[in-house]
């Protein structure tokens, strides 16, 4: 089974065709679960996940043109292209250029961008803290090398 309960109301009834499978749908369904207030909040605001993890990146990056956000992402640029103009055209980016590297658009937030990332990344960390609270440091440390180890792999 998924998990020990039904997950919403598109939820199907599956059968594990490995003893890992419960893992990987306990991070599937934990991911949509820490996004899930986050999500809703950017929809009301016209946005989606991918607007949120160009903020999310950009408010934390020093000097970050288009291409490094796209790598960091893990998209090309001509994927990153749309949402990335979307946040421009919605003042929540802007960007400028270096004279001795004039062809790169350094991006960065607005005031407005600032706020939004905030407002959307402070519904996670509340997420996660009530998640955390579940836990003791133990526990909250082997989740933390799981992700590592996960994350890791990009490498």
């Amino acid at each position: 089974m998924v998990i020990d309960r039904k997950i919403n109301s598109a939820s199907v009834r599956m059968n594990a065709l490995d003893p890992l499978d419960h893992a990987l749908e306990l991070l599937h369904f934990g991911f949509r679960g820490l996004t899930v207030e986050a999500d809703a909040y950017l929809q009301t605001e016209g946005l989606s996940r991918v607007h949120h993890r160009m903020l999310y990146v950009i408010a934390r990056a020093e000097e970050l043109n288009v291409g490094e956000l796209a790598a960091t992402l893990g998209v090309s640029k001509q994927a990153a292209h749309r949402p990335l103009t979307h946040l421009f055209e919605r003042e929540l980016v802007c960007y400028s250029r270096q004279p001795q590297r004039h062809r790169f658009k350094l991006l960065a937030l607005t005031e407005q961008g600032r706020a939004l990332e905030q407002r959307a990344t402070e519904l996670e960390r509340q997420t996660l803290r009530e998640a955390f609270a579940l836990t003791d440091t133990l526990g909250q440390e082997a989740w933390t090398l799981i992700m590592r180890a996960l994350a890791e792999r990009l490498n």
